[in-house]
């Protein structure tokens, strides 16, 4: 099992920049993918910005160029930087984690609590 936490959400001018992070405890035996996904005020679903693993990361079409995902596993943490903050990048985004528990268990997601992004005009 794992327990996620996000910080640094808040309001920020368009145009701006915003760092949130996601510190992970517990552990998973495998990882498969670590990322973001968000949910926008008109949005009924969570949709992708951004998860990564050791081949590839694929990033949601909006945001693609204007944010970086990264992870330092020396603090079980991932990072999500954002450049270039636009209104329409206002919303709750959530850390996810996806893995299994055990080396035999099926793959389970894991979401962290959300932090509130809100982009001003």
């Amino acid at each position: 099992q794992v327990q996620l936490v996000e910080s640094g959400g808040g309001v920020v001018q368009s145009g701006g920049s915003l760092r949130l992070s996601c510190v992970a405890s517990g552990e998973l035996s495998v990882t498969h993918s670590r990322g973001w996904y968000r949910q926008t005020p008109r949005g009924s679903q969570r949709e992708l910005v951004a998860m990564f693993n050791n081949s590839r990361t694929d990033y949601g079409e909006s945001v693609r160029g204007r944010f970086t995902v990264s992870g330092d596993n020396t603090k079980n943490a991932i990072y999500l930087q954002m450049e270039s903050l636009r209104p329409e990048d206002t919303a709750i985004y959530y850390c996810r984690y996806e893995g299994r528990p055990t080396k035999l268990s099926a793959i389970f997601g894991y979401w962290g609590q959300g932090t509130q992004v809100t982009v001003s005009s």
